[in-house]
């Protein structure tokens, strides 16, 4: 995928340096925690493969429409507390923050020229944990998106848990990333998250409206020349290599059609 090397955002906090202390994990958001407990129903290869056919057919007319609102956990209130110091980083954990940043800009940027009165979300890094609108959340919830305040929480070593623990390396697969949880943040402008049931049905039609949502800036950055050779392949890649079938096998010994 291409991108400025070297790039900084306004709208992204960097919160890595916090020592976090406190327990609990946070509710209320949507994004990657939802994801990974959907997988022992559809498998990564769900997911992306349907951001991969919406990137590359346009097929945003797919959206849900009328789709019923999705409630959060209720965020823990166990106390914590943080001290901000300057984050220490490795030249590519740093190169890591600024592709991330690239990729949080051009997403909304994307919805910024589509969606009238877009109001933009912010994106928080973090390290172990971090107190947000939802509450509070280590960095095993996965990156989330919180309706409260608008933010996208990400702790950028999830990357490498998506590479190593379920064999999805690439740029495009963490640019998916991202622009999945913006998509939780269009939802929400829209008034598709908030308070209400927690049916699974529901909660299924979350995340696959987000990832096509995602598929949306997917095909616009394809039409703007960012996508390279190799970058629908190493999503599909991704998929086969976690997809339900392989997770069903690894779990259960074999595969459920």
């Amino acid at each position: 995928m291409r991108w400025d090397r070297g790039y900084h955002s306004s709208d992204v906090e960097d919160r890595r340096g916090e020592q976090f202390s406190g327990g609990g994990l946070g509710g209320g958001g949507a994004g990657a925690f939802a994801l990974i407990r959907l997988l022992s129903m559809f498998g990564w290869k769900g997911m992306l493969v349907g951001l991969v056919l919406a990137a590359v057919l346009a097929g945003t007319g797919v959206c849900g429409q009328g789709m019923s609102c999705l409630g959060g956990e209720q965020p823990s209130q166990t106390t914590s507390s943080r001290s901000s110091k300057p984050a220490t980083s490795t030249p590519a954990e740093e190169e890591a923050v600024q592709f991330v940043s690239y990729v949080f800009d051009d997403v909304q940027k994307t919805w910024a020229n589509t969606l009238d009165g877009y109001s933009p979300a912010k994106m928080v890094l973090f390290r172990r944990g971090i107190r947000s609108g939802c509450g509070t959340a280590t960095t095993a919830v996965g990156p989330f998106y919180c309706p409260n305040d608008h933010r996208v929480y990400i702790d950028l070593s999830f990357y490498d848990e998506l590479r190593e623990r379920f064999g999805a390396p690439g740029d495009f697969a963490q640019a998916y990333v991202i622009a999945h949880e913006v998509g939780h943040h269009v939802q929400n402008l829209r008034d598709k998250l908030g308070g209400g049931s927690r049916r699974p049905n529901d909660q299924i039609a979350v995340e696959l409206q987000a990832d096509c949502l995602a598929g949306a800036w997917g095909r616009d950055a394809e039409r703007r020349g960012l996508l390279e050779m190799g970058d629908v392949d190493e999503a599909l890649n991704a998929a086969a290599a976690i997809g339900d079938d392989t997770l069903q096998k690894k779990a259960q010994g074999y595969v459920q059609p």
